[in-house]
């Protein structure tokens, strides 16, 4: 008797020395593993990042309504650090609603908010170039610009919608093959849409050797005044005709509330 209960702790013993033997192992490899919250925030920006910069412009909205059937530009950074945006279109009424180092998917979650309802004329959308840096495919970016659209003629079905195209910068140029995939889908969209307007923002950014110009850069990823004077140059002809309405009043851009 007393033998068979030793071979039973024995036997017991053996077990746990096993069970504990693995936990070191199972430990690290969870530690070890990435953490997909982390390396989706990273890659993919929350909606909630951009936040504060939303509800600045609601409360722009508030004090200084912008009138119906302007023309507005929303985006990424490209579009919110155009400043000079109301006097480089002195004869449009213009709206500035370009916020944070966002993507385009974001567009299409604040479009409820910052583009629908102000009923513009015109639509001009730059965003896709921190898609591609925070690791998305040109086919995700295509898809999300399909989404913007959609959303919008929901609510807006005569509204014409201009793609401002990615364009390269010294920073990115790293990713300048996909930048031009990504362009050369959308438009290729966008050619089967009367409704659709393609302004191509990447040839006049490009030197004779080939790369992008450095002094239109102000950071090597955003443009400098000049840069911005050649942006409006590009994206005039695809407002229409002038409208000549009073802008006073009307804020072009709102500092993201610190």
């Amino acid at each position: 008797m007393q033998t068979a209960n030793a071979f039973s702790i024995s036997r017991t013993l053996l077990f746990v020395a096993i069970a504990f033997a693995f936990i070191p192992s199972a430990g690290f490899a969870l530690q070890g593993k990435p953490q997909p919250v982390s390396l989706t925030a990273t890659a993919i920006p929350s909606p909630w990042l951009w936040e504060d910069e939303i509800r600045a412009y609601e409360r722009s909205d508030k004090l200084n309504p912008p009138p119906q059937g302007a023309i507005l530009f929303v985006g990424a950074s490209g579009i919110g650090k155009w400043r000079s945006l109301q006097q480089d279109f002195p004869d449009y009424t213009v709206i500035n609603r370009g916020f944070g180092g966002s993507h385009m998917i974001d567009s299409v979650h604040y479009a409820d908010r910052i583009v629908i309802p102000y009923h513009p004329k015109l639509i001009v959308i730059q965003a896709g170039g921190n898609d591609l840096a925070g690791g998305k495919s040109p086919q995700q970016i295509l898809a999300d610009f399909k989404a913007f659209v959609e959303k919008v003629r929901t609510a807006l079905p005569k509204v014409r919608i201009a793609f401002l195209s990615v364009n390269p910068s010294p920073q990115r140029w790293a990713l300048a093959d996909k930048q031009r995939e990504t362009n050369q889908l959308v438009k290729n969209y966008i050619n089967n849409d009367s409704g659709l307007d393609y302004i191509n923002f990447w040839d006049v950014l490009v030197g004779p050797d080939g790369k992008p110009r450095a002094d239109l850069f102000i950071d090597r990823l955003h443009n400098n005044a000049t840069g911005y004077k050649i942006r409006a140059q590009i994206v005039r002809p695809h407002l229409g005709v002038a409208d000549h309405r009073p802008v006073a009043g009307i804020a072009s851009h709102v500092e993201k509330v610190k």
